[in-house]
């Protein structure tokens, strides 16, 4: 094989290289997840929690887009007071996190003959502290415990 053969190669084996990356990327950072800065700041500070319908990008079959799910302050009082109960989210509480949002997590199962049955199954609390530091808290209706803490906290040093 000559050098403009091999060149050409391998100027084909990088370019399908970058392109993969960044469909990886692009796909990664679109995976259909939300977060609250995602969210314009009227949903943020309402009860109308958007859930996604479908697969990335809230599309179903092409056709889909956000609906709204009204979150009940029972059910908010509920979710909270089983958060509330958790020494972990007591900690984060008296460390000076404030809850921002109840977002409900729905499960919908088709039945045998058809019919559709959706719960909430669970519910992720949000929590914020300052404007640094964010932590959710995924909370198990069914089991009435908390099973994840995530905390994440953004540190920027200014050296103008």
């Amino acid at each position: 094989m000559d050098k403009r053969k091999a060149l050409v190669l391998l100027t084909v084996v990088a370019a399908a290289a970058i392109m993969s990356g960044i469909i990886l990327t692009a796909y990664s950072a679109d995976n259909g997840e939300e977060s609250t800065t995602d969210i314009p700041e009227w949903i943020n500070e309402g009860m109308m929690m958007p859930v996604t319908c479908g697969g990335p990008r809230g599309r179903m079959g092409g056709r889909g887009g956000f609906r709204f799910t009204e979150v009940s302050d029972e059910f908010k009082e509920n979710v909270l007071s089983i958060a509330n109960a958790d020494s972990d989210v007591q900690a984060l509480l008296t460390d000076g996190y404030n809850v921002t949002q109840v977002r409900p997590i729905i499960k919908s199962v088709v039945e045998a003959d058809g019919t559709v049955v959706i719960k909430a199954t669970s519910a992720i609390v949000m929590l914020e502290k300052d404007t640094t530091s964010r932590a959710t808290a995924l909370v198990d209706l069914e089991e009435a415990k908390v099973t994840e803490i995530v905390i994440l906290t953004r540190t920027v040093i200014d050296k103008s």
